[in-house]
């Protein structure tokens, strides 16, 4: 895609993406006209989405805060990385 392309695709997306408004069928002739629609963009769960994959199917899990020592001990260790690995000298 040259730039000129490029361009004229990003201000097609900035008008008619149906995150900003525009309609969702439109959008999705401009991606086609543009040749950029992912094949089975319609899908649920994807493209290429494999259905053995339980990944995302565990439960989630809520985590609680770290204990106060734990906390400064992170907090310590930080501070002096961010002093011996110093961007600009």
């Amino acid at each position: 895609m040259n730039e000129q392309e490029r361009s004229e695709f990003r201000a097609f997306v900035r008008e008619h993406h149906p995150d900003r408004g525009g309609d969702p069928e439109v959008f999705v002739a401009g991606l086609a006209r543009f040749g950029t629609a992912r094949p089975g963009a319609d899908d649920v769960d994807g493209p290429g989405h494999d259905p053995s994959d339980a990944r995302y199917d565990a439960p989630v899990e809520v985590v609680g805060p770290l204990p106060f020592p734990v906390r400064v001990g992170v907090a310590l260790i930080r501070t002096w990385h961010r002093r011996r690995h110093r961007r600009v000298e």
